[in-house]
């Protein structure tokens, strides 16, 4: 493990020298300032940043991560040349793509609040949740990028199949599922929203962020159904599974591919 810490700062050296996670982390902290300006800080307001944060982070995630593997595949090659463990070197590639990513996003995310004083107000537990989503999503997106980037040698292509991913999950999904609910007309299909659900980690930190309030109606048909039906504590730790599942799954495919890749 401390060889993975070592391999951890160079990947995260490398991350940060293009100041793009800083003015990433900047964007967001400006939409949050002008959120809490135009909607007062509210339930209102953080409902408006999740819809962003929804968005931004697997799309910065997919990015970053398709474009670290491909641009550190020299340094790779010159590390796997040296006695280290595969899987040490692939955990400190992975954390130096990852936690810079999520670090930026969450404290972009949450700077604006903490000036204005907004985390110790009754919606700080809320803003404490987008801020945990907005980092798992982040590891999650780059480990699914990972997972895209190593099966594919060609960059473009590899940029391509993430940026599709991210298309179908975070903009075309819950048209998907309405269109085919609709086309089911007064068939159950509430068995088949919560499987639709699964295969989408995305609506899946969407709803868990969102059940229990009044805004889950508003963000996609899936958030509606599945309101009345995971809406307990037993629904809150059976979505949060599926989040943590869409972390080690594609984290481990990850590795093993990485284990057995002939670079």
């Amino acid at each position: 493990m401390k060889v993975a810490f070592q391999l951890l700062r160079p990947a995260a050296r490398e991350a940060l020298r293009g100041r793009w996670l800083i003015g990433l982390a900047v964007a967001l902290a400006v939409t949050g300032e002008l959120l809490i300006r135009f909607g007062g800080g509210g339930a209102t307001t953080v409902i408006s940043l999740l819809d962003v944060a929804l968005i931004v982070t697997p799309l910065a995630a997919v990015v970053v991560g398709t474009m670290q593997v491909h641009n550190a595949r020299e340094v790779t090659e010159l590390f796997l040349a040296q006695p280290i463990a595969r899987g040490r070197l692939f955990t400190g590639l992975y954390l130096g793509t990852a936690l810079p990513l999520a670090a930026a996003l969450t404290l972009g995310l949450l700077a604006p609040f903490a000036w204005h004083g907004l985390l110790a107000t009754p919606v700080a537990g809320a803003l404490w949740a987008l801020g945990g989503v907005t980092c798992t999503l982040a590891l999650i997106g780059t480990a699914l990028a990972f997972v895209i980037a190593l099966r594919a040698d060609d960059r473009v292509r590899a940029l391509g199949i993430a940026l599709a991913g991210w298309l179908a999950c975070a903009v075309l999904w819950d048209g998907i599922v309405l269109l085919v609910a609709l086309m089911l007309g007064t068939r159950a299909v509430d068995t088949g929203l919560l499987i639709a659900l699964a295969f989408n980690p995305i609506d899946v930190a969407r709803v868990l962020l969102l059940l229990g309030t009044d805004g889950a109606a508003l963000f996609g048909y899936t958030g509606a159904v599945v309101q009345h039906t995971l809406g307990t504590t037993t629904g809150h730790l059976v979505l949060l599974t599926a989040l943590l599942l869409w972390l080690a799954l594609p984290l481990g495919f990850a590795a093993r591919t990485f284990h057995r890749k002939d670079f």
